[in-house]
């Protein structure tokens, strides 16, 4: 992808994978959007997290993780979770591309869409039993107990849809002893909360081998209010009081236990939108009918801090002349904040899916306007942004990990994120040929 991996700073191959490692059961947590100075560097930030703090001082952890292209959550969590880029698992946005609007902003909700191995079907495969609160492409995976992530409005008709797609009788059961459970849509740290009872009640009735759990406040005030402010600093201290109750349910279930908390991706502060619509609209590869597509040439598909564009004819080549054109002229602005065009071929060498014909990717402070109607530069919808290209230093994500039979201790050092699937499959007995990377500590293959 981008060059030689990242460095294992400090530790030998013999103290980061002994022969002798035994497997442990694994929970396995997402806090989205968290970046890894907000942990190691908590003290100085004025950041009240004890729980992620032990992690560093008594467990091992990186320095920071460099991810994928796009830096989304979905590509990012699917490679998280097989350890391969999203050019091979498949989720290669957020959103399934949708040019005129009729799927309702859907999401690459469903498991099918992972055409690799993943982390949960490892450990079936090595015996262990699974299961997962609300871990994104996790609808029909093959987990034991699975509540997974999914929404359409937030009405009540939601809440049939997620009890039909969760393991039969288990939605019923859990919300019997634990109350409601949190509507798909709601993203708050609150619904973090509910999510978590209901994370720790699966983990002492079922005392599962793997476990998956997602927390996604923290991505949502920092989407609100920007990384760094005061919401998101309370935002997560909070979270990291949620992440000491997962892990005290889980060593009580069984104290050999390996807890380790990742995230996808970091986080930049933005200004302005930048509205790739008006610009293929004027330039007639876009019709617009009442804020609305009526029929398309190239379509941009937005990603945060990045958009790819599809054309409608791929083997049309003045199609592609004429787009390619455009972009030029757009990155040639000062104004619009472009900082890089790849075509096919450089979006292959980073990665990314193949069913993207351009990729723009925009500097920090810059992201991809979703109004059909809005003018070509606007102030920014959002206070803080991700997607951007995973080079970028703001983009590190985190890795965390801790137990008392874990191999190794300290300062990793900064790793790849195709590394941390089969790190994981290994510390639990399972293994994950698939992955594109060997797990840390391992000799490159």
């Amino acid at each position: 992808m981008r060059g030689p991996l990242p460095l294992l700073l400090g530790l030998s191959f013999a103290a980061l994978v002994p022969a002798t490692a035994a497997a442990a059961p694994l929970l396995l947590i997402s806090i989205d959007g968290l970046r890894p100075a907000d942990v190691l560097d908590a003290d100085r930030r004025g950041l009240k997290i004890p729980v992620l703090r032990r992690f560093v001082a008594e467990g091992a952890y990186a320095r920071g993780v460099v991810g994928v292209l796009p830096t989304l959550t979905y590509p990012s969590h699917t490679t998280l979770i097989t350890g391969v880029s999203p050019a091979r698992h498949g989720v290669v946005n957020n959103l399934t591309f949708d040019p005129t609007g009729i799927n309702q902003t859907g999401w690459y909700w469903y498991a099918e869409d992972i055409r690799v191995p993943t982390l949960w079907t490892a450990a079936k495969r090595a015996g262990l039993s699974t299961a997962n609160v609300h871990w994104p492409v996790s609808v029909g995976a093959a987990i034991d107990h699975n509540l997974p992530q999914i929404w359409r409005t937030g009405h009540e008709d939601d809440r049939k849809l997620l009890r039909v797609l969760s393991s039969p009788g288990l939605l019923d059961r859990l919300e019997r002893e634990a109350g409601r459970y949190a509507q798909g849509i709601d993203e708050t740290v609150a619904g973090d909360a509910n999510r978590t009872a209901f994370a720790v009640r699966m983990i002492a009735d079922y005392k599962p081998g793997f476990t998956t759990v997602y927390l996604a406040g923290l991505d949502h005030v920092e989407h609100e209010h920007g990384p760094g402010s005061a919401e998101a600093h309370a935002a997560l201290e909070a979270i990291d009081g949620m992440v000491g109750t997962l892990v005290k349910a889980a060593t009580a279930a069984d104290p050999d236990t390996i807890a380790a908390v990742v995230s996808d991706h970091g986080f930049a502060s933005v200004e302005r939108d930048v509205n790739l619509f008006k610009a293929f609209t004027e330039a007639g590869l876009i019709t617009i009918d009442g804020g609305k597509v009526k029929s398309w040439e190239a379509m941009p598909w937005f990603a945060g801090g990045s958009a790819a564009v599809v054309l409608a004819r791929r083997e049309d080549s003045a199609l592609r002349a004429k787009v390619a054109a455009l972009l030029a002229r757009l990155r040639a602005d000062p104004a619009l904040g472009i900082a890089e065009l790849f075509d096919p071929t450089g979006i292959a060498e980073r990665g990314g899916g193949g069913e993207a014909d351009f990729w723009i990717g925009f500097k920090p402070g810059t992201e991809a306007g979703r109004k059909s109607d809005a003018p070509l530069v606007a102030p920014a919808a959002s206070k803080g942004m991700h997607g951007y290209d995973p080079a970028l230093p703001e983009m590190r994500s985190t890795f965390l990990i801790l137990g008392r039979g874990l191999p190794w201790k300290g300062d990793l050092g900064e790793i790849d994120m195709r590394r941390i699937a089969p790190t994981l499959a290994k510390l639990m007995g399972a293994d994950l040929p698939s992955a594109e990377l060997p797990p840390i500590g391992s000799p490159a293959r």
